[in-house]
Order: structure tokens, then C-alpha cells, then sequence
């Protein structure tokens, strides 16, 4: 069901083909934009040994578009609800393609940091534009369903990505970076394709059930912010330190690092489709609770592996997890928002999300020299086993 009439021509173009396959392909370029190196962190760390810090500054390339996507989410949130979403999103598929692929041509790491952070201000774009006409055009549970299969194809990216990068890794450590020239092909879809909402004709509020009050429950939402802070800095643990290690642990190569990470997102895939069915039995704070859960059984097997074979499985267990956060966290928030505030609003758990991503490494380096990289992921573990049981005993109370 859309938010636009069925009869009128806009209506019958967002609920087209390839309007709904435009907006999750764009939606595939943005949480693994970071990640999508990440097999060729070592190769880098090599190359660029003479550098003064170049083991914290090659993770540190990993993460930098998360600051500033952080940065500048929020004034893309004012941004689309003030001159419209479609504008902002081609700009910013044209910036991801030549901010992403910069590491194919520049010798200074510190000018791949800055390519790295202009990355950054396109995926904070990207992202809320997409959600944010993601919830433009449909509603209730239309909209549930399209929110898991968006965060299904996030995560299939991050599948594809990884492992296309990992093994052009094994080639080069600056071929990964050309993956990111992808996005200028899908400009000429979005340009053409994807319709503006005209946001002077009022929109239906309340469809199936579902009813927005025109005030924002913002104890709910900066909720909702912190889960997201949260649960990336824990699941960015995987791209930022799973390569290292596995070298230690099994001498594995980038391929094998990155089809180990794109299992994980594989699995992350299969759960999110699987979020409409999910949310038909359960309350949003329930998925919470399951989601933690999983994630913490999975970061503790990692934590405890001797061999390969079982950090996939933890890694398979984490990902099921993973796959259920994001479209309960979008819905949520698509659900509780005023339409004349659902810009500002997504780019907030753009502004967290990210944020969590890019403080992961600070986190996780020193306390990874200190106690080691086995005890940090089991430590994550049960963290997120703590969360679980607290979100358990919140959701008993919901009901």
C-alpha cells in the first residue's frame, strides 16, 4: 500500500518494479561502504608501513566515512525536508562513486582519508534519502515489508562487496576500491525513475492501524539512537578486526577474510527477510531482545573459536542477529514520526548508526593490545547478552 492514491499516476509508478528495485539497489551502497575494504586492510598496513601510525590510520581508512556521515546526516535530515529528497540523492550517488574510488589512484594515505571522508557525506545521503522515500511511498505493513527486504539487500551487498573485494584483494589492495564507481550507474535510474513526493498535498497518516501524531515521542526515539550506537560499535568489530584476526588465529588470506565477514551479512540477509513475519508475532522491544541475543551468543563463540569453521559459525549466529535490527529500528521510527519531521528523525539513526561505526576501532584497538583480540569479541558477547535479558524484562512490561 502506498501513501499516494493507487489511481493517480504516481501511485501506480512507486508500487512499479523498478521503482522498488532502484531504491533498494541504492540502499545496497550504503552500511558496507566502509566495509567494503576491509579485506585489504593488511595489504594496506604493508604498503603504506613507513607511515607513522599506519596501523591506526589503515583501520582508521576503514572507518572514516562513518564520522562523517555522522556529521552530516543531520543536515541532510533538514536538507530533504526542506527542497526534497531527490535532488540530495543524485548528488550523492555522484559524490559515492568519486569520493569511493579514490584509493584507485591516489599514493598518499592521507589523501585516501580525505577521499574516505567525502564517502562519508554521500552515504549520509544516500541513506536517508532512500529510507526517507522508502516511508514516503508506502505505509503499514507494505512499508514493514519493504524496510526488511531494504535492510535484506544492505546486507546482501555487504555479501556481494566482501567478497568480490576480498578476492581483488588477493589481486591489489587499491582494486577493492573500485567497486564504489557502481553507484554512477544508478543515477539515470534514480533521475528517472524515482518520483518526488510533493509534499504540499497532505499526506495519509493513518492506514491499517497505523496512526502518526503530529508530536515526535522523543524518549522512544533517542532510544532508538542508542541502540543503534550501541549495537555497531559491537558489530563493526567484525569488518575492523576480523581480518587480523583470523591472519593470527588461522593465517587466513583477504578472500577467505572476506567471504568469513559476507557470511555473516549473508545470514543478516535471510533474517531481515524474514522481519515481516517476525514483527506480526512480536513488539518491537521482543525483536530487540532476540536480535542481542543472537548477536551476543554468536560474538561469544567467536570469542572462545580454535579453528576457522567455528568462528563462521559464531559468525553465522551474530549475523542472524544482526539482520533483525535495522528494519525494526527503521520502522519504528517510520511508524512514531510525523511526516513533516521524518527527515530530521532518520537522519538521526543515520547520525548513530554511523557513529557507532566509526568509534568501534577506538574501542575495540586498545582494548583488543590489552586483552586480546578473543577476549574483546567475548566480551562484546556478553555485553549484548546483558542487553537481551534487560530488553527481555521491558518488553515483558510492554505487553
Amino acid at each position: 500500500m502506498s501513501i499516494f492514491s493507487p489511481d493517480s499516476s504516481i501511485g501506480k509508478r512507486v508500487q512499479s518494479f523498478p521503482v522498488k528495485l532502484t531504491l533498494l539497489l541504492v540502499s545496497t551502497l550504503t552500511v558496507m561502504a566502509g566495509a567494503t575494504i576491509a579485506p585489504a586492510l593488511p595489504a594496506m598496513r604493508a604498503q603504506f608501513a613507513t607511515v607513522d601510525n599506519a596501523d591506526y590510520l589503515v583501520r582508521l581508512a576503514l572507518t572514516m566515512p562513518a564520522i562523517f556521515i555522522a556529521v552530516g546526516a543531520p543536515f541532510v535530515g533538514v536538507a530533504i525536508d526542506r527542497v526534497g529528497r531527490k535532488p540530495l540523492l543524485l548528488w550523492s550517488l555522484l559524490m559515492y562513486g568519486a569520493a569511493g574510488s579514490s584509493g584507485l589512484w591516489l599514493d598518499s594515505l592521507g589523501l585516501i582519508l580525505v577521499g574516505r571522508a567525502f564517502l562519508g557525506f554521500s552515504v549520509g545521503g544516500i541513506m536517508t534519502t532512500a529510507t526517507t522515500l522508502i516511508a514516503d511511498y508506502y505505509v503499514g505493513i507494505t512499508r514493514g515489508q519493504f524496510l526488511g527486504l531494504q535492510a535484506a539487500f544492505m546486507a546482501l551487498g555487504g555479501v556481494i562487496f566482501l567478497t568480490v573485494g576480498g578476492f581483488l584483494a588477493d589481486i591489489g589492495w587499491r582494486l577493492p576500491f573500485a567497486i564504489y564507481l557502481l553507484s554512477l550507474a544508478l543515477v539515470p535510474c534514480a533521475l528517472w525513475l524515482l518520483p518526488e513526493p510533493d509534499r504540499r498535498v497532505p499526506l495519509v497518516t493513518s492506514v491499517a492501524g497505523e496512526v502518526v501524531s503530529e508530536r515526535a515521542p522523543w524518549l522512544l526515539i533517542v532510544l532508538t539512537y542508542g541502540i543503534a550506537l550501541l549495537t555497531q560499535i559491537v558489530f563493526y568489530l567484525i569488518p575492523v578486526q576480523l581480518p587480523f584476526y583470523l591472519q593470527a588465529l588461522v593465517g587466513a588470506s583477504a578472500s577467505q577474510s572476506g567471504l568469513a565477514i559476507a557470511l555473516s551479512t549473508f545470514l543478516a540477509a535471510i533474517s531481515s527477510i524474514l522481519y515481516r513475519r517476525v514483527k506480526t508475532r512480536f513488539n518491537f522491544m521482543t525483536i530487540y531482545a532476540v536480535a542481542f541475543l543472537n548477536m551476543g551468543l554468536g560474538y561469544v563463540l567467536i570469542g572462545l573459536a580454535a579453528n576457522f569453521l567455528q568462528i563462521l559459525l559464531g559468525l553465522a549466529v551474530a549475523g542472524s542477529g544482526l539482520g533483525l535490527l535495522m528494519p525494526n529500528m527503521n520502522f519504528c521510527l517510520t511508524s512514531i514520526t510525523p511526516e513533516a519531521l521524518r527527515g530530521r528523525v532518520l537522519s538521526g539513526i543515520t547520525t548513530f548508526f554511523f557513529l557507532g561505526q566509526f568509534l568501534s576501532p577506538l574501542v575495540s584497538q586498545p582494548l583488543s593490545q590489552w586483552i586480546g583480540l578473543g577476549a574483546t569479541y567475548g566480551l562484546a558477547g556478553l555485553l549484548m547478552l546483558m542487553l537481551s535479558g534487560t530488553t527481555m524484562i521491558v518488553a515483558a512490561k510492554w505487553r
